[in-house]
């Protein structure tokens, strides 16, 4: 290519990768303006509660697996809400140095709460697809994820 070419036009708008960041890291923010408005919840200690949620108990560098969050990001969402009473953290009996984390009675009621606005939220996200086109995105989402597990090997 001569020096004096123009470089090939890279245009961000058609690059999936980007494309795929930003409009999650919009989603995220989002979203996160409804628990921490609502709930006084950080987008980190969200995390924490929905994958206790989802899996009922896990260690903090299994949730760090989970949610690809930094240690120290984790540690102190997990801090802050042990603070609050949301989790109860016992070291494992296998091991000392591990913590196992479980929702706590009001850590439950909290998210009796916030999981129905939090797919409220997404309702209405999703309002503009068909229930096909809904299905189809996650089936999409799954092939590349599938797809990218094989070139991160």
């Amino acid at each position: 290519m001569p020096h004096d070419a123009p470089a090939e036009r890279f245009d961000l708008e058609r690059f999936l990768p980007y494309r795929l960041d930003s409009l999650a890291d919009r989603i995220s923010q989002a979203l996160a303006r409804l628990y921490e408005t609502r709930h006084d919840l950080s987008v980190a200690q969200w995390r924490v509660l929905a994958w206790l949620h989802h899996r009922e108990q896990l260690t903090a560098k299994q949730i760090r697996e989970a949610t690809r969050m930094d240690k120290a990001r984790v540690s102190r969402a997990v801090q802050a809400l042990e603070d609050r009473g949301l989790i109860h953290r016992r070291a494992a009996r296998e091991d000392q140095r591990r913590h196992e984390l479980r929702l706590s009675e009001a850590g439950h009621a909290l998210l009796a709460a916030l999981v129905p606005e939090a797919r409220a939220w997404e309702a209405e996200l999703v309002a503009p697809l068909s229930i096909a086109e809904y299905r189809q995105l996650f089936e999409l989402m799954d092939r590349l994820e599938g797809q990218l597990a094989r070139l991160e090997s």
